[in-house]
């Protein structure tokens, strides 16, 4: 696999995304990173082993304690990905390409129009 393939996959769990997140923020220890899931210290150790496995996160000893923080770095696979879809977005963030269009759209009108009474 390769690196960029071991990044895309690392981001493709939520709980990985959330790891993530939270380092991007400040470095955490495993115990400080499970406070914030529900899920076991193994469950986040192993998701820990996938994002270091991608170069997302590195580690070092502070104390007793493993701290672990993101190294951004890799993260410029998914934005080179990404920006062969940003004709899609107009400059103020808007995505009107992506948006349905024709019957569906006048579908959901009539749907929150019946919602809402209207």
């Amino acid at each position: 696999m390769t690196s960029e393939d071991a990044v895309f996959k690392a981001i493709a769990h939520p709980a990985r995304r959330g790891i993530i997140r939270l380092l991007a923020v400040s470095a955490r220890s495993v115990k400080e990173l499970t406070a914030e899931f529900d899920m076991s210290q193994s469950a986040i150790s192993q998701h820990l082993k996938e994002l270091k496995e991608a170069q997302l996160v590195a580690s070092e000893r502070s104390g007793l304690e493993q701290r672990y923080r993101l190294t951004p770095q890799p993260l410029r696979y998914i934005l080179k990905w990404s920006e062969g879809y940003r004709s899609l977005v107009d400059p103020s963030g808007h995505i009107w390409a992506l948006a349905p269009t024709g019957h569906a759209t006048r579908q959901q009108a009539a749907e929150r129009k019946s919602r809402h009474g209207r």
